[in-house]
């Protein structure tokens, strides 16, 4: 399941890259006065994973969540080098997401959320 999001979220990004307006469209359900629920599709805004470094090159970092992937210890960007790159960059990290390849680094992320004991009344 970490794979499939890592690897869609890869694919947000080069779809960011290639229109800088685009946004992920995702769906909900949420309830009308009456308590009706409804299906609501909703924008939601995609922050991009590169940036321009001091001399000019381009710097892509991966996250999970808000924390960004360390490939080696106290690495955690890809120097790609210019911008025309990038999306060899994205279709290359997409591969190794599913070879299983970065299995380790998203196992570092936070794990399934712990459900609280009920208290017995």
């Amino acid at each position: 399941m970490k794979r499939e999001r890592m690897v869609s979220r890869l694919e947000d990004q080069k779809k960011l890259l290639a229109d800088p307006s685009y946004q992920r469209r995702i769906k909900r359900w949420e309830k009308k006065e009456g308590g009706e629920k409804v299906l609501v599709e909703r924008p939601l805004r995609t922050n991009k994973w590169w940036q321009q470094d001091q001399s000019g090159s381009v710097v892509m970092t991966v996250k999970v969540g808000s924390k960004r992937i360390e490939f080696e210890k106290g690495k955690a960007a890809i120097s790609v080098g210019s911008i025309e790159k990038l999306p060899a960059v994205i279709d290359a990290l997409i591969k190794a997401v599913r070879a299983g390849e970065l299995d380790a680094q998203l196992s570092e992320g936070k794990g399934p959320r712990a459900i609280p004991a009920r208290k017995v009344v």
